[in-house]
């Protein structure tokens, strides 16, 4: 997703101006129990599972930009497992792209896509990036990485993520190392971005995700 934002050119554009936004799934964690938190600091709580995810929260989001509404996005803490009490404004754009390992799970949020993107990365480098991840911006050691790793993140990738690939409606080898696949979605997007696509297309892409904003001084509603 970064990298479709800096061929477009919008990462240097300021937040109000920009004309593509980025969600991430990983912003829409539920609010832990008591009991659950303490699961999460001994490394215990699955967040791989689809249920770690405020569903309801999630969708309610993703109609309000479809309606070309400003939305207040949560912001999660990865140390202490909970929400902070600030949340970041994402302005109405024409295109917005979801990313998430989970995005395709449910069906009331899948049909929401105009466009789903699976990125089918080798597991190694999926553990590598997580262990550098998770010991630089998450406070965590080897050892619980890799018990995390192994005990939820493998066997959830391979319960509830791999088998949404089938709903992808393109998918990248490679992730932001095929710049074939990424320049050819970047040409889209601007297609999008010219009005080069019918009037029809609310646009969106997932998992990254994308939505045209409505035109607003239309009857028409949104797909």
């Amino acid at each position: 997703c970064h990298k479709i934002m800096e061929l477009l050119g919008q990462n240097e554009i300021d937040h109000h101006q920009r004309q593509v936004a980025i969600l991430s799934q990983d912003s829409f964690y539920k609010v832990l129990t008591t009991e659950q938190k303490a699961k999460a600091l001994k490394g215990q709580f699955n967040f791989d599972h689809p249920d770690a995810f405020d569903n309801d929260l999630i969708i309610s989001t993703l109609w309000d930009i479809k309606e070309g509404k400003t939305v207040q996005i949560p912001v999660y803490d990865f140390v202490t497992h909970s929400r902070k009490e600030e949340t970041v404004t994402v302005y109405p754009a024409d295109v917005v792209l979801f990313e998430g390992i989970l995005m395709f799970y449910s069906q009331q949020i899948r049909d929401l896509f105009q466009m789903k993107l699976f990125v089918d990365t080798d597991a190694d480098t999926r553990l590598s990036r997580r262990v550098l991840r998770d010991i630089s911006e998450r406070g965590r050691d080897l050892e619980s990485v890799l018990a995390q790793y192994i005990t939820f993140v493998k066997p959830a990738f391979e319960e509830f993520c791999l088998p949404t690939k089938k709903y992808a409606d393109v998918i990248i080898p490679r992730g932001a190392d095929n710049l074939v696949a990424i320049n050819l979605i970047v040409q889209h997007i601007q297609d999008i971005l010219n009005g080069g696509l019918t009037k029809r297309l609310t646009g969106w892409f997932n998992g990254y995700g994308a939505t045209k904003k409505p035109n607003m001084e239309s009857s028409s509603r949104p797909h």
